[in-house]
């Protein structure tokens, strides 16, 4: 699909950049997934690298059931290894940085990768040792290895599951223990379907999310209604929204959210082909909250799945949206304001983008 890679030449935007929004486990290498499952002894449906590619990527406009599928073809090579965990982080950080991030929110669901203590265990494993504490612990572990390593700063978002209510107490939890340890935020991702309302586990495990300061961003009005992104807000005290496009079928909501200045983590190419959005980039919501100087930042969400890097998602906004430099620089430092770093980290991190930028100090929130 040539709107996924980079035009040769020159980078749509080549400058220090601040990422948001992507899921470790769907930014994983491919080369790595085979080595894993080649030194555990697993079989997957494919052993070579342009073969395996093709099973797990989206190729075209899909919708958001057909691309989570794509998980099951490569995760239980993954999930329940020690090695493994702690070395998808490492790699992530290296990939982020090559991509010209300088700061980096990983989200991922512990109990997805564990195989002890969690009940029922994914992706037909075998019960073993790893538990969801111990999946933190190793991709706090990765993601500061490669923090030392390759200069950028690698922080993390632990998600609740929709389908999952029982797991999300334990989320919360987790996100206290390893707070001033790498976890910066909690996320409830999955079926948009599934309402909160009928899962109070949810509401309880934000409600003391909240309670306790941890932040708190929620996927949103991605394939759902503009009620979800509402019920995201008003209910769970979402401080960002994952995706948040259809919130515009909303007026109301969406000018209500543009006076709060609330946080969309937006992934154009994403929303292309989970079918999110009409397949037409000239049509996107993005460009709305372009046009509306809305707060919003840009990220790959899934780019082993969607094929994609940073820079293919950026190029599809110059070449399909019309973005310039300034709107980067812009988008950019909205990331930045927006992160759930500590004030002074944020600070220091805007002033990090300004600097880069060439523009005037201004740390005023």
């Amino acid at each position: 699909m040539a709107e996924n890679s980079v035009n040769s030449g020159k980078a749509a935007f080549d400058k220090p950049k601040v990422e948001l929004h992507v899921h470790l486990d769907g930014a994983i290498r491919v080369e790595t997934i085979l080595d894993v499952a080649k030194r555990r002894g697993i079989t997957l449906c494919a052993n070579t690298v342009p073969e395996l590619t093709k099973l797990i990527t989206v190729a075209k406009p899909g919708t958001l059931t057909e691309f989570l599928v794509k998980f099951s073809l490569y995760m239980p090579a993954i999930a329940g290894n020690r090695e493994a965990i702690k070395r998808i982080a490492y790699e992530f950080v290296e990939t982020k940085a090559k991509e010209g991030v300088i700061y980096i929110e990983a989200r991922y669901s512990p109990h997805l990768m564990a195989n002890s203590n969690v009940d029922p265990i994914q992706w037909n494993q075998e019960e073993g040792d790893v538990t969801p504490d111990d999946v933190v612990h190793l991709v706090n572990e990765g993601l500061k290895q490669g923090e030392k390593d390759f200069k950028i700063k690698a922080r993390s978002i632990l998600c609740c599951m929709r389908h999952m209510p029982k797991w999300s107490m334990e989320v919360v939890e987790l996100c206290k223990k390893y707070r001033n340890d790498g976890v910066v935020g909690i996320d409830l991702a999955g079926d948009e379907s599934l309402s909160h309302e009928a899962c109070p586990l949810h509401c309880k495990a934000y409600e003391e999310a909240e309670k306790c300061g941890i932040h708190r961003t929620v996927h949103a009005g991605e394939v759902g209604l503009p009620s979800v992104v509402r019920e995201a807000v008003e209910v769970l005290k979402a401080e960002r929204i994952g995706h948040g496009y259809h919130t515009v079928e909303d007026q109301d909501l969406y000018k209500q959210l543009l006076e709060q200045n609330m946080h969309f983590e937006t992934c154009p190419i994403s929303s292309k082909l989970t079918g999110a959005c009409d397949p037409d980039f000239t049509k996107h919501p993005i460009i709305r909250f372009m046009e509306d100087k809305a707060n919003y930042s840009v990220s790959t969400d899934d780019p082993l799945i969607f094929h994609s890097t940073l820079g293919s998602d950026y190029q599809v906004l110059k070449d399909y949206m019309g973005f310039t430099e300034e709107e980067f620089m812009r988008l950019n430092i909205n990331a930045a304001k927006s992160c759930f770093l500590p004030e002074k980290e944020k600070k220091d991190l805007l002033n990090q983008l300004y600097e880069a930028y060439g523009m005037i100090n201004d740390t005023s929130f």
